[in-house]
């Protein structure tokens, strides 16, 4: 090795001159040399430019070091650069490889960037199980934020409860230091996919009490269909979520910020336990034993009802399934139509929402087609089934006005995207302009002497926004 090129690489590093590290820690070896320290530090510096597939071989080298070791953390941060270049089966399998090293003192951190690699991938069971896992890793220093990734996960399956459940614990490791402003509003929006709106509406109070959070607008509409839901009721007791909280010991005083599960007992000793010197060996190897066993019993204290959770996560995955079968979606179909005539009416970019199948010409058209300015969009029927979807869509015009267009749909990954644009009338016999087609191709198709009205339209009532 050339320690010259190599300590001089160090210091750039230290500087933050990483394109000068990278310049002399590639000289800093020799022909055919192996060094695990050189390219470990080379890989640093190549993620820290943006290089991405270069670090991920420089880790690739350093793993082939077997002398040098720290294989977790080389497999990890290559699973990281791998999935940083967008290659997130390759990224899986680099962070598998990092969750089987025994010896690496940190898995929750392979365990996140797993989870985020199988979203990327649109598998949300392992992703979840990947959350689950770094959760309950004692070195996780915030298993909160692994457990609101859960709790995602399982909204995205259709599992409501289990989201609730996920949130509420990610609130018990999290501290009054952090904000747990989004975790509630995460909950919240638990909560009306579970139809508990009493309860919905004072998470999204707690959420925006301080003034520091804005909903999202797909929060805030929950937010207010929930309100709505129960304006009609009154009372004066406290909330099934204040009472949940006042149960876990929030607002009481009793809430230790360093031992949310009160499983550690009191974190400072009493004044008065000042008799450590005057014990006996026997006295101390006995604690000692004692010592090791609470530590056992409390390693996964206050996560038990994830082996529940986890339990769950496998068995309703065939519901999950059957659900993806039937044609329900994230983001939904409603929510992709709204978002694509908000992008038009706004002046953005409507690719976003269009299937990749459409030609830049029918891309085009549509734009054409759809109006310039909505000030309501409702969604009258939907035929969805696993692989399509045709919505049959009325927009309240900003000029006065409604205009009844169909739109078709196709899948993409979990979602849905645009394929089709139609403008359909309340009596129309004659031509219907068709606009991007699925296949690619631009142009018009004419259906003639077809009475496409909207009652004569056979398609299915919308329920619950999917």
């Amino acid at each position: 090795m050339n320690q010259q090129s190599y300590e001089a690489g160090k210091t750039a590093y230290k500087q933050g001159d990483f394109l000068g590290a990278v310049a002399y820690l590639s000289q800093a070896k020799n022909p055919g040399e192996v060094s695990g320290e050189v390219d470990h530090l080379l890989g640093n510096c190549l993620m820290k430019l943006g290089r991405f597939d270069e670090a991920a071989n420089a880790y690739g080298e350093a793993i082939a070091d077997s002398a040098y070791g720290h294989a977790g953390a080389l497999s990890c941060n290559r699973g990281r650069a791998l999935l940083a270049a967008n290659k997130p089966q390759e990224a899986i399998a680099s962070l598998n490889m990092a969750t089987r090293d025994s010896d690496y003192p940190t898995p929750y951190k392979a365990y996140v960037a797993l989870g985020n690699a199988y979203m990327r991938v649109g598998n949300v069971r392992d992703a979840g199980v990947a959350y689950r896992n770094a959760a309950i890793d004692e070195s996780n220093p915030d298993p909160s934020a692994s457990l609101r990734n859960l709790g995602g996960c399982f909204m995205q399956m259709g599992r409501a409860v289990d989201a609730v459940e996920a949130y509420r614990t990610a609130l018990d490791f999290s501290t009054p230091l952090a904000d747990q402003n989004v975790i509630y509003a995460d909950l919240g929006l638990a909560y009306v996919a579970a139809n508990r709106m009493g309860e919905a509406v004072d998470a999204f109070n707690h959420a925006t009490a301080d003034g520091n959070l804005t909903l999202q607008p797909e929060a805030q509409a929950a937010y207010d269909a929930a309100k709505k839901a129960i304006s009609a009721i009154s009372g004066d007791g406290p909330s099934e979520t204040d009472a949940f909280l006042a149960a876990a010991g929030y607002g009481t005083g009793s809430y230790d910020p360093l031992d949310p599960t009160g499983s550690t007992g009191e974190f400072m000793p009493s004044p008065e336990d000042t008799g450590f010197f005057s014990v006996s060996e026997e006295d101390l190897v006995a604690q000692d034993k004692r010592d090791r066993k609470v530590r056992r019993k409390k390693k996964h204290s206050g996560l038990k009802a994830f082996a529940i959770i986890l339990v769950l996560l496998i068995i309703l995955a065939g519901v999950a399934g059957f659900a993806y079968w039937r044609g329900y979606g994230w983001p939904t179909q409603q929510s992709v139509i709204e978002g694509l005539f908000a992008s038009k009416a706004s002046g953005g970019d409507v690719a976003a929402y269009l299937d990749g199948s459409v030609s830049s010409e029918a891309r085009s058209q549509i734009e054409s087609v759809l109006p310039s300015g909505t000030t309501a969009v409702s969604i009258e029927g939907l035929d969805q089934s696993m692989s399509s979807s045709k919505a049959l869509v009325k927009v309240t015009l900003s000029a006065g006005g409604e205009q009844t267009y169909e739109i078709q749909m196709v899948r993409n990954g979990i979602g849905w995207k645009v394929s089709e644009v139609s403008t359909r009338y309340a009596s129309q016999d004659g031509a219907t302009t068709t606009l991007g087609s699925s296949s690619g191709t631009s142009g018009v198709s004419t259906n003639g002497a077809t009475n496409t009205s909207a009652t004569n339209t056979t398609m299915g009532t919308i329920s619950n926004g999917s």
